[in-house]
């Protein structure tokens, strides 16, 4: 085979396997704690096949239509399905009471040749707390130094703003973890900033406040010397001591 046939039988293949597995699978996202129901078209389903769900490698529930027989297999999948699963006629399935762990793929085989037929990727967001801002009280400088904080969080985005500009972030994946991001401001800065905590569902945002947070140093902290020592001095030529 030469150079042009060959690369025209590879952009031919890469086509055919991109059409299999790339369109056939369906993104689907949900809250933690709402149901999900993962749709099937009817009309491309014969009606004596047999439709069979698998969650991973685990057969979950199916339904034979030769028979009108609707079967749900409550102990697979370790059991973190039971009671929560639901067949309809039309092949459709619909998950109750969502968590995070029925986050995976999805897929459909009819008949006895289990012929791939669909493949949802479901994924399943918990809900975000409020971030908190804290201010780094170890520090005392020319700066607020400030912290805001996200505990037990995962497949989320912690964000500072200043306005709608976005000025740093850090992402989590999977694990979940405490979150923490840093911002120094000015102490008397007047624009307005804001810790944004999200993931590709819902977001939570708490907003700055400068004034209540970001107090003058006290204690025996550089700024303070310095404001002590700039008294002393505006004293001395009020005074007129030498």
């Amino acid at each position: 085979m030469g150079n042009v046939e060959t690369f025209i039988f590879f952009c031919l293949c890469s086509w055919s396997l991109a059409g299999v597995f790339g369109d056939e699978v369906k993104s689907v996202s949900v809250m933690e704690g709402d149901s999900v129901t993962l749709n099937i078209n009817d009309t491309d389903i014969q009606k004596d096949d047999q439709i069979m769900w698998k969650f991973g490698r685990f057969l979950i529930a199916q339904i034979n239509r030769k028979i009108n027989k609707i079967s749900v297999y409550n102990d697979s999948a370790d059991g973190r399905f039971r009671d929560r699963l639901k067949l309809d006629q039309t092949g459709s399935l619909t998950i109750t009471n969502t968590s995070t762990t029925d986050s995976g793929l999805y897929n459909i085989s009819i008949d006895k040749t289990e012929k791939l037929f669909h493949i949802f990727n479901l994924s399943v967001y918990a809900p975000v707390p409020v971030p908190v801002i804290s201010r780094d009280s170890s520090q005392c400088s020319l700066y607020c130094s400030l912290l805001c904080s996200a505990v037990n969080v995962s497949d989320v985005t912690l964000s500072w703003y200043k306005g709608n500009s976005l000025l740093s972030s850090i992402s989590v994946s999977d694990l979940r973890i405490s979150l923490s991001l840093p911002l120094e401001v000015e102490y008397q800065d007047i624009n307005s900033y804001s810790c944004v905590l999200n993931n590709p569902i819902t977001n939570q945002t708490t907003h700055l406040n400068i004034t209540q947070l970001c107090h003058t140093c006290s204690g025996n902290s550089g700024d303070t010397n310095i404001a002590s020592h700039s008294a002393d001095i505006s004293c001395s030529i009020c005074c007129g001591s030498d």
